[in-house]
């Protein structure tokens, strides 16, 4: 794990920084500093472990940790237990092709999964974009991060994935109940993708292409994966969508399903931030 970061100053002029709350800036920065962040810019950990750390309540910190989710500034797979931080290694850049050498073994310390993939991947275009000698470096662990088929799936995807002009991008509309159910496994599955909820995910993902604010906006089916995958981060950060909030007398928890999520009031409610508040 890196011992020593670099912080550039200059976040304190970065909007969505700024537009933080002070919560919000030092769940942050915590997780920046945090002893084990690997050079990767990814580490395994519990949001309960880390507001231990803090000395904070587990909801005060998730609430918090929430805010850089939806802000596109980390990313979470709350089922594998792995944090990233998608811009790490651009302000964290490694001195010298040994550093590069070393990244291999960050990778024994963070657990199998998309997001991890998708950090190995970050690494490498990373590493690949600097002189000749810094891509030569990287591990052959790097050119095998990602299993076989996932590659070729993802090679496929990136021939077919941007959206003629005039068209609507097509909606994968089985992935995104995939990501759901990873990233949100205590709340309904989703048994049957009838036509009724591919119309209304395909509502969604229409209209979330279309949105300006984090973590949507999207041109490329992999990008709108990507989107999909810090909503449902976020989601899974509420104690209220989560069945984990105090229910008023006589009622049952909630848990937000596929189709509340889906429907246009839930997922308004969703990105304007509705959901996140009160403890179990």
């Amino acid at each position: 794990m890196a011992r020593y970061r670099k912080i550039d100053p200059r976040i304190w002029n970065d909007e969505k920084f700024r537009a933080m709350s002070d919560n919000g800036k030092l769940a942050f920065l915590f997780l920046l500093t945090h002893p084990h962040m690997t050079a990767l810019g990814a580490m395994r950990a519990t949001i309960a472990g880390l507001a231990e750390e803090l000395g904070w309540g587990t909801e005060a910190f998730r609430e918090a940790f929430a805010e850089a989710l939806l802000k596109g500034m980390a990313e979470h797979d709350p089922k594998a237990c792995l944090i990233a931080l998608p811009n790490f290694i651009r302000y964290n850049s490694p001195e010298s092709p040994n550093v590069v050498k070393a990244w291999v073994g960050a990778l024994d310390l963070l657990p199998e999964c998309m997001l991890k993939n998708r950090t190995i991947t970050r690494a490498k275009a990373f590493a690949e974009a600097l002189p000749e000698a810094f891509a030569k470096a990287l591990p052959e662990a790097f050119a095998k991060g990602m299993p076989y088929q996932e590659q070729e799936q993802e090679q496929e995807q990136e021939k077919t994935t941007t959206s003629p002009a005039g068209d609507s991008l097509p909606c994968p509309a089985d992935r995104i109940v995939d990501t759901y159910h990873r990233l949100m496994p205590d709340n309904p599955k989703c048994k049957v993708i009838n036509t009724a909820r591919r119309r209304s995910i395909k509502a969604r993902w229409n209209e979330a292409a279309k949105l300006t604010c984090q973590p949507f906006g999207y041109s490329t089916v992999e990008e709108g994966i990507a989107a999909w995958e810090r909503f449902f981060s976020v989601c899974a950060q509420s104690y209220f969508l989560t069945g984990r909030a105090t229910p008023l007398q006589g009622k049952p928890p909630f848990f937000a399903d596929i189709d509340f999520l889906m429907s246009p009031k839930g997922f308004a409610g969703c990105l304007e931030n509705k959901y996140h508040r009160g403890a179990a």
